[in-house]
């Protein structure tokens, strides 16, 4: 980190998670802070479901809430930005305190429950955008007190194809009660075939993705790979939180409620991501995400199967220079190893990945 980096660092970590989160979002739409030099290098561009990434690195879900400032993110050098989780009426989340920094371990315990202005909110912000460059994901959820999550799937695809580079359907926050049961296979069938049946009407059909838990067995895996490919979803998200705690250095939060994120979600998650590419076969997408903090862990990702990765928490403890530095690390990877294609490193790993256990 820079001088500057660890001065902002050190100011927001005095204000609560949520305050700091909410003061990051507004000084980028001041145009603050300026990130690392954005690398453009031919060897790390993608082309994925339709939509060509100058890199693989995006802004996970999650930060920008409300599309205030997709815009800015990819600014900082990121490939392509994820706003949302965005539910058909606006909600205020779960009760305070529900940020929980763990800064010895680099992680963060959340348990927000889909807090967001609405469709209404997201929508004008993205509409005010329309013809912008650069690929901004919407991600799609349903409110906690709704009598049709289903239906407030649909509404949400139907109301931001026109709008999204691609669309992502989260049923995997831990922080929604009974959410996480409809990626069983009964309800996730139905789920993905009334999502694809509103983007067949839509006035546009971007690409649909399936954000899925790293909190599921082989079994479990098995038939969301199945209900993928009968469904024809173009890719997978691997993966949100995880409910599971690994060995924490900081014991103090760690038993606090919600979903860990961090450098302890990424073995976890790299094993569920290989493990689903092994399903999946080779063409369908997969993004993984989780525990992405580093050049190295990002390639790593790719090794074990993904076509691009995501990160989010890492940029709380490394700050807004990242996305630049892991970019311009993967730049240099290329030149080192003289790689024409990021993407001649998928699946190197894969095998050593899918064979770890899930402890």
């Amino acid at each position: 980190m820079s001088v500057l980096d660890r001065l902002g660092q050190k100011l927001l970590f005095t204000f609560d998670p949520e305050t700091a989160h909410g003061l990051s979002i507004a000084a980028l739409r001041c145009g603050l802070p300026v990130g690392a030099r954005t690398v453009h290098d031919s060897r790390l561009k993608v082309s994925l479901c339709g939509l060509d990434f100058p890199n693989p690195l995006g802004m996970a879900a999650g930060y920008d809430k409300n599309a205030e400032v997709p815009d800015a993110l990819l600014g900082l050098g990121f490939g392509f930005a994820e706003v949302g989780t965005v539910t058909p009426l606006p909600q205020t989340g779960n009760p305070k305190p529900r940020i929980f920094r763990l800064t010895a371990d680099e992680a963060v315990i959340n348990r927000l429950g889909f807090n967001n202005e609405g469709h209404a909110a997201a929508e004008r912000r993205l509409a005010a955008r329309k013809g912008h460059s650069g690929i901004v994901g919407v991600n799609i959820g349903a409110n906690k007190d709704s009598t049709d999550r289903i239906g407030d799937y649909e509404r949400g695809v139907v109301r931001f194809a026109p709008y999204a580079g691609y669309l992502t359907v989260n049923i995997s926050s831990p922080n929604t009660p009974g959410l996480r049961n409809m990626q069983a296979r009964e309800q996730l069938g139905e789920l993905l075939s009334r999502v694809m049946a509103a983007r067949a009407t839509a006035s546009a059909q971007p690409p649909v993705f399936l954000k899925i838990a790293p909190d599921l067995v082989e079994a479990e895996l098995e038939d969301i790979a199945a209900e993928v490919t009968e469904k024809k979803i173009d890719g997978v998200i691997v993966s949100n939180t995880t409910i599971s705690r690994p060995p924490l250095r900081n014991t103090d939060a760690a038993g606090e409620t919600g979903g860990l994120s961090g450098k302890p979600l990424f073995e976890r998650s790299t094993i569920v991501l290989a493990r689903m590419r092994k399903l999946l076969g080779s063409d369908i997408a997969i993004i993984g995400v989780g525990g992405v903090d580093t050049t190295d862990a990002a390639l790593e990702k790719i090794r074990a199967g993904a076509d691009l990765v995501q990160l989010y928490t890492s940029m709380i403890y490394a700050g807004p220079a990242l996305p630049g530095r892991i970019v311009a690390g993967m730049a240099r990877f290329c030149e080192t190893e003289r790689l024409k294609s990021i993407r001649a490193l998928r699946d190197s790993h894969l095998d050593r990945w899918a064979s770890k256990p899930l402890n």
